[in-house]
């Protein structure tokens, strides 16, 4: 009887496999991690599960390639288990793996392969030290909804083509039913893009402080605040910080101000159907014809525009 693998857990002769194409779907998440500026790289997996050990193949090539140095936890599985019971972690995994993320040096890249793992990572960085994004990036795979958005903070994730996996496979299924013989090779479907959120919104920097006033901007640049309560937050004075910004990260602390409210209002317009008069408040405005005009400014086109266009 004809039939299509879209799981692609192991290899059936005679039957034909079609499955998202980890490889680009890891150059995305190295890439993305790259240009926030992280030098510095960590992959969080599963043992044993066949997506989980195919991504972190693929990303340890790109960072080697980089030369740049990589960190890499995996919770132990049994081969063969459910993939639900691989995915599982008890706690003294999760004693194992704090203490793994606690010794990750600041900052970052955090590559989980995938979303569910990606939750289970961020639970953990609740009880540590550590900042996310600031001291570590972290970026996901599937862009689940009831996951990446609920996550705290919101989690980053590569988006697969899933509807394009799913068209495919029916194709073939469709072409063996009417007498065509299987395709040897596996049919390989490339993802459609990273969703960025809060989880790696940064430009990743040495200067650890520089990296605590970027954290003060992103949680209250919504908030009010201006460059002057910034330089109050500082152990450093205005004029160093405005040195050390534009050293760091090529921008005033102004501008990172206003960045982070044009990013605080791009979530809610791709993700809700909320109005700009309902997000003007989120993002510490109090008119939305001026938070519209700073948004064309900084994005080269109108809220609605963008909305429009993304969606």
């Amino acid at each position: 009887m004809p039939c299509v693998d879209v799981q692609c857990r192991r290899d059936f002769p005679g039957i034909p496999q079609v499955e998202t194409d980890d490889r680009k779907v890891t150059q995305l998440a190295f890439e993305h991690l790259w240009e926030r500026g992280f030098r510095r790289f960590a992959f969080c997996g599963y043992q044993f599960a066949h997506y989980s050990e195919a991504r972190l193949g693929c990303f340890r090539e790109l960072v080697r390639e980089a030369s740049c140095s990589l960190s890499v936890y995996e919770t132990p599985g049994s081969r063969g288990a459910p993939v639900t019971r691989i995915e599982e972690t008890d706690p003294e995994d999760s004693k194992k793996m704090s203490a793994w993320l606690a010794s990750l040096e600041p900052p970052t890249g955090l590559f989980v392969c995938n979303d569910i793992r990606g939750k289970q990572v961020l639970n953990l960085f609740q009880t540590l030290n550590l900042s996310v994004p600031d001291d570590i990036g972290v970026i996901g795979v599937d862009d689940d909804d009831t996951i990446c958005p609920l996550s705290n903070p919101p989690l980053s994730s590569v988006r697969p083509n899933s509807e394009q996996v799913g068209y495919r496979a029916a194709e073939v299924l469709d072409a063996m039913m009417h007498g065509s013989s299987a395709p040897q090779a596996v049919q390989y479907i490339s993802p459609e893009e990273v969703v960025q959120r809060l989880s790696t919104q940064v430009i990743a920097v040495e200067d650890r402080e520089v990296a605590r006033v970027c954290r003060f901007i992103r949680e209250h640049a919504c908030d009010g605040i201006d460059v002057h309560d910034v330089a109050d937050f500082t152990s450093r004075s205005r004029r160093q910080l405005e040195r050390r910004f534009s050293t760091e990260l090529n921008r005033t602390p102004h501008e990172a101000i206003t960045a982070t409210q044009v990013a605080k209002v791009k979530q809610p317009l791709l993700e809700t159907e909320m109005t700009l008069e309902q997000i003007a408040p989120l993002a510490g405005y109090q008119h939305k014809e001026r938070l519209s005009a700073v948004f064309r400014r900084e994005v080269g086109e109108a809220p609605g525009e963008y909305r429009k266009r993304r969606k």
